[in-house]
């Protein structure tokens, strides 16, 4: 007994060095157990049992242990104790002992393995977006804070992803889609990263290294990777540009800021560009449909004077027109210039109003209409072309007047609200349909047999030039109104 004994202490003492001995622990419990003929052996079964069974994860595998050094127990125990039927009972409870062990065991170790799996996540989640599997703000700023403390020198560069709106339209998700596919993108152009983070939505974080020709691998993922987005940039070099992690993450953040506005200034002037050659375009279109009209029509009448000695006498009148025509398409054209801005001056827009008046009240009664001027504030001053102002006002006057094939009223109002003053210029004719004011002032559109419809969109364009706005709104019979709102002059 003293000697198996002696020597299951042994094994239990040496198993981790030489972990053969695991496997013939068995047999010294058994000797020990059959020498001794103690009862309580039973409990060095059980730790011999989960002292075995401790790495195995499923009870199939640990029940056959289990029961087989039961049986082992119960076997040695009847050999020493009368046979029974208590003593079979007892053997009986020893073997239902040790299934429940097992299953408390495995209970135990599964409930453990789920809390020590849910902290992992937790952590992860802590430290990680769970949308990329890159590092949040939090994992960030874990890496800045160890690379300093490891006293290494860094670069880190921040990028910012723009305009990927439609981008990879086929996904159920394309912002996420695209999101994933750049984090996914970064992490293999740069492998030797100490950290790579995705934080304030769009934007990433890479924690690199001192390496060589840094620019030109951001470059290469710029052009061959995230084609197709916009992103800007900023590499920020640690000790280099500040001793102090503060410091250091505020300047780098003021240059990818700066970088983001320089890029979105670059953006607003293309977009400028583009409506600005796209109304080009429609001008140039609409000139060139409106004069080839005329043309076509001189021409054939040149034509027809060839049959008779080029004698145009009978079309005289009509080609003449014509070419009054095409004189005045020029002329309005020529007058979507700019003002010029030595004509641009602080004016009282009253005395504005008063010189239109004067200018149409014998239009309107020669026309059998009526004119009323309303001016609630005589000291409003706009800084303005005087006479461009008065081509703006009259030409919705006379449009006013030719809407009305009856005698009617035109009623003109001057008010300040505020920073601006507004001038209402109303008619009582037939109005305008709803399906004409999206493009009333619109270049060359025209409900007049014989207009150009260049006049409203010239209006437009004056007004715009003084940084005012020019609306319309319109009740089948019952007239139009056209206002226009323009800027005080706050010196006067």
């Amino acid at each position: 007994m003293i000697v198996t004994g002696i020597l299951l202490i042994i094994s239990i003492w040496a198993e981790r060095r030489y972990p053969f001995l695991t496997w013939i622990q068995w047999l010294i419990l058994g000797a020990f157990h059959y020498f001794s003929q103690l009862n309580w052996c039973n409990l060095l079964y059980y730790m011999l049992i989960i002292s075995m069974i401790q790495d195995k994860q499923r009870m199939v595998q640990t029940l056959p242990i289990s029961l087989l050094l039961m049986l082992q127990y119960t076997i040695i125990r009847l050999s020493y104790v009368p046979i029974e039927p208590y003593s079979l009972l007892v053997s009986l409870f020893d073997l239902l002992t040790a299934v429940v062990v097992i299953w408390l065991y495995h209970t135990l170790m599964n409930s453990e393995s789920e809390q020590r799996k849910l902290r992992e996540k937790n952590r992860f989640l802590t430290l990680h977006d769970p949308l990329t599997g890159l590092l949040n703000y939090e994992g960030y700023m874990q890496v800045l804070h160890k690379t300093l403390e490891e006293e290494r020198s860094f670069l880190l560069i921040l990028l910012n992803v723009n305009n990927f709106s439609g981008y990879k339209k086929g996904s159920d998700d394309p912002w996420c889609a695209v999101i994933t596919g750049i984090g996914q993108k970064i992490t293999n152009q740069f492998p030797e990263a100490y950290g790579i983070s995705r934080y304030a939505g769009d934007r990433f974080a890479i924690v690199l290294p001192q390496i060589p020709y840094i620019e030109e691998r951001i470059s290469s993922l710029l052009s061959n990777q995230l084609q197709g987005l916009q992103v800007s940039y900023s590499i920020s070099r640690y000790p280099r540009l500040s001793q102090t992690l503060q410091q250091f993450m505020t300047i780098a953040e003021d240059q990818l800021i700066e970088q983001q506005r320089s890029q979105w200034i670059k953006n607003e002037e293309e977009v400028f560009r583009s409506e600005r050659l796209r109304a080009v375009g429609e001008l140039a279109a609409g000139m060139a449909h409106e004069i080839r009209n005329p043309l076509t029509a001189i021409r054939g009448f040149l034509q027809l004077s060839r049959g008779q000695s080029f004698n145009i006498a009978p079309w005289y009148e009509v080609i003449m027109s014509e070419v009054t025509r095409v004189t005045d398409l020029t002329g309005e054209f020529l007058q979507f210039s700019k003002p010029q801005a030595h004509h641009m001056k602080p004016e009282k827009l009253a005395h504005c109003l008063e010189r239109v008046m004067s200018l149409t009240e014998s239009d309107a009664a020669s026309r059998g209409h009526r004119i009323t001027l309303h001016v609630r504030d005589e000291s409003v001053c706009v800084n303005m072309d005087r006479d461009k102002i008065v081509q703006v006002l009259i030409n919705l006057i006379r449009n006013a007047f030719e809407a009305m094939s009856d005698p009617g009223e035109v009623h003109i109002d001057m008010i300040q609200e505020g920073d601006n003053v507004l001038i209402s210029i109303a008619d009582t004719g037939s109005g305008i349909p709803e399906r004409s004011l999206t493009a009333i002032f619109n270049p060359f559109f025209t409900t007049k047999e014989e207009g150009t419809g260049l006049g409203l969109a010239l209006c437009q364009k004056i007004v715009q030039d003084h940084n005012g706005s020019i609306t319309v709104s319109s009740e089948m019979g019952e007239g139009s109104t056209f206002t226009l709102c323009l800027p005080v002059e706050s010196g006067e």
